[in-house]
């Protein structure tokens, strides 16, 4: 049966994987290994926070390098993301859409509280301890690398990490000379009359030379709809502006001493929602709502960072002020039509404003000797305030003109301004750690590393419902505040029997905080509160290296048990609220293969097969021991093909990618499936001269319609169909 089950997704891959293995088995394996054979560049990346070889990291982490990203013509994460091996991307809302690792989700929607995978900039945390109004998604430009670690990251990396983390690193500036870049980019998509756009720059001026560096970003991206809003007869309604700064400055005073500030701004302008209305096409790019439902977020972060080297160990201090506003409008009619006491839609609207303080200090051994360690605390201080609305044209004229359904109360009280429902949330979160990491080698071969974070949040939420026109009683809900304390423990084993082969075992935690439901002072019989939740990660894994470098391989086996879900449900009038309930268990293999078949044709796949169920019933929802977790797709597969035509002029570089997602229910009840698609990219570039460099793209090549995403089982988004495009680079330095 398991040996059906991979069938038809392997087809794929094993053909490119047959296509490079076969040349590569011609070459001796004591042939010089020419140096644009290699497939995979040196990656250095920051997963235990120390600089290391990707290679050398006991763990299952990927990593896109700068030239990878602009190989894909990236500009967002869905450009990329899913081409990581065991992750899926809930492609919804610009500015809220999240990425599953390993299957670590309970909805397809974003979550009611703390996110289950962590985001970072630098290893800066970008995700409060809380409901986050933002989840950045940083633009590839200038970006030096993104890190994807799979796996709870809570020894290191906290709270928010159940399913793994993301660190966008982004460069700093440089000293050590003068740099200038430029990117500009156009785009046409099928069916749609307006053109996608980007203009980027970025400058690293030296202020003094080798000391004292500025370097600075700009970007303003354009992404053209291509969803049609019938009702308000608008084409390509869900236009989508992305606008950016980046500020980096660096001082290194002396050899030992760096000091560096990182400041950052990204605005993201929706101008209608990205969901359509599934009905008799099967196939639709429309949507019907009374208004645009518009969504405007942003973030503003500011970092001061010290490194300061002593004999002993790296003293690292970080501080971070990041600074959160979201404002959105929804048109609540999509569920049931007018309201029959006014005959008009019902409308909501939020806005909702976060900042969090954050402080890091630690020390870090040097990379010598038997034994290397770290050692640290942080803290983390979340303020937030959220206003959530429902407006309803001509309520307030109708209580007054009905005085006896409404105990006479007047509409200015039940709905002053027509909004016939008003609620007012707030949260003060406060987390502080201990964590620490130790490796003792017992030879060149046997090492182990344990580690481990003691932690306590406090929390104060308060959740205020106003008068109102539906007559429910007003409320106000402000518990004492609540404080919860664990430890975080990991342990990894690691046999490295020559320079070719790894292989560790690993045991690693993540955890995630509890929160309040909104919406459950509307609906009295839901749960005021939640509790936290935790993962427990079983892992093996193994990285080979083949024929000098020619052939890379990973492969990893685990096991996840997710304790007392954080699970998002809806009510009938689908209003969200999220109960502690059951647990799940996940079991997975991932494997990736990267060839380089000659010194031009380089090949990759990789495979993730994800088998996410609850191990128990989920209470408030008709989902037993056995029910796949939502949007946990069985299989995800990525392949790549590339030639650099390195005798001709210009050394035209062409790629073909593609990458599959099988089919998986979008909620619990299973009524709408996501996924069963593939997605082909077709990516050239020339090099024009040593400063230009010219790329030309067809995204999603065969114009492929799939549904990425289905918070509701009548309504999601889909792929955007076929778009061909071109980029400019120059690059002065």
């Amino acid at each position: 049966m398991l040996i059906k089950t991979l069938k038809v997704p392997l087809l794929a891959s094993c053909s490119v994987l047959a296509i490079g293995l076969f040349p590569c088995l011609a070459i001796a394996q004591e042939a010089e290994k020419p140096e644009s054979a290699l497939v995979n560049e040196t990656i250095l990346v920051t997963a235990s926070k120390r600089e290391q070889s990707l290679r050398e990291v006991p763990g299952s982490i990927s990593a896109l390098s700068e030239s990878a990203l602009q190989d894909l013509n990236a500009q967002s994460l869905s450009d990329y993301i899913t081409r990581i091996p065991g992750v899926v991307f809930n492609d919804y809302q610009p500015g809220v859409s999240e990425v599953v690792i390993r299957g670590v989700a309970s909805t397809t929607y974003h979550e009611a509280n703390q996110t289950a995978t962590g985001y970072y900039l630098n290893e800066i945390p970008l995700i409060e301890p809380g409901f986050p109004l933002v989840i950045p998604d940083v633009d590839s430009f200038d970006l030096k690398r993104v890190e994807v670690l799979r796996g709870p990251q809570g020894t290191l990396f906290g709270s928010s990490s159940l399913g793994g983390a993301i660190n966008y690193v982004a460069k700093e500036a440089d000293p050590s000379g003068m740099e200038a870049g430029l990117e500009g980019m156009i785009a046409s998509t099928k069916g749609v009359d307006e053109l996608s756009y980007a203009a980027k720059g970025m400058i690293n001026l030296p202020v003094i030379k080798d000391k004292l560096a500025i370097r600075l970003v700009g970007l303003q991206r354009f992404d053209s709809g291509y969803l049609d809003n019938t009702l308000l007869g608008e084409d390509g309604s869900n236009d989508l502006g992305v606008d950016g700064l980046r500020a980096s400055v660096v001082f290194t005073p002396t050899e030992t001493t760096r000091i560096s500030a990182l400041s950052m701004y990204q605005k993201y302008t929706l101008d209608d929602q990205t969901y359509v209305l599934f009905g008799a096409d099967p196939e639709t790019f429309e949507r019907a709502t009374n208004v645009a439902e518009y969504q405007n977020t942003d973030f503003t972060l500011h970092s001061l960072r010290l490194d300061q080297e002593f004999d002993f160990a790296t003293l690292t201090v970080v501080g971070s002020y990041v600074e959160k506003s979201a404002d959105l409008a929804f048109d609540y009619s999509i569920f049931g039509g007018n309201d029959p006491r006014t005959n008009t839609p019902l409308l909501s609207s939020g806005s909702g404003e976060s900042t969090t303080d954050y402080l890091e200090v630690r020390l870090t051994s040097p990379d010598e000797g038997p034994l290397t360690w770290i050692v640290g605390a942080n803290y983390t201080k979340l303020k937030s305030e959220n206003t959530d609305a429902l407006y309803l044209e001509g309520i307030a004229a109708y209580i007054d003109a009905n005085p006896a359904e409404f105990n006479n109360q007047p509409g200015s009280l039940l709905a002053p301004g027509d909004l016939s429902e008003r609620t007012v949330s707030s949260n003060s979160v406060t987390e502080q750690a201990l964590f620490g990491e130790i490796k003792y080698a017992f030879s060149d071969q046997l090492s182990l590393t344990l580690g481990g974070r003691l932690f306590e949040y406090e929390s104060s939420p308060r959740l205020t419902y106003l008068p109102n026109a539906n007559l429910i009683d007003p409320f106000d809900y402000q518990p004492p505040a609540g404080k919860e304390s664990s430890f975080v423990p990991k342990v990894s084993l690691t046999y490295t029997p020559n320079d070719d082969i790894m292989v560790y075992a690993l045991y690693s935690e993540g955890f995630r905080i509890g929160g309040v439901n909104v919406y459950s002072v509307a609906s009295p019989d839901l749960p005021l509160a939640f509790g936290s939740d935790a993962t427990k990660n079983y892992e093996i894994g193994a990285r080979i290296d083949l024929m000098n470098d020619r052939i890379f391989l990973d492969a990893t086996v685990y096991h996840i048990d997710w304790e007392d879900v954080q699970a998002r449900l809806f009510t009938s009038d689908y209003r969200a609220y999220t109960v502690n309930g059951g647990g799940a268990e996940i079991d997975g293999v991932e494997l990736v293969a990267t060839i380089a078949a000659t010194e031009q044709l380089n090949l990759s796949t990789s495979i993730s097969y994800n088998d996410a169920r609850l191990s128990s019933l989920l209470p408030g929802e008709n989902a037993p021991a056995g029910t796949r977790l939502p949007g946990a797709s069985e299989w995800t597969i990525a392949n790549t093909a590339s030639y650099r035509f390195d005798t001709l002029p210009w050394q035209p570089f062409v790629s073909l990618n593609h990458r599959y997602l099988s089919e998986a229910p979008v909620d619990f009840a299973g009524s709408l499936e996501k996924g069963d698609y593939h997605i082909f990219d077709l990516n050239a570039s020339f090099d024009v001269s040593s400063n230009v460099q010219l790329s030309l793209f067809a995204k999603n090549l065969f114009d492929e319609y799939g549904i990425l995403n289905a918070p509701f089982a009548f309504a999601g988004s889909v792929t955007r169909p076929r778009s061909i495009g071109m980029s400019l680079r120059y690059n002065f330095n």
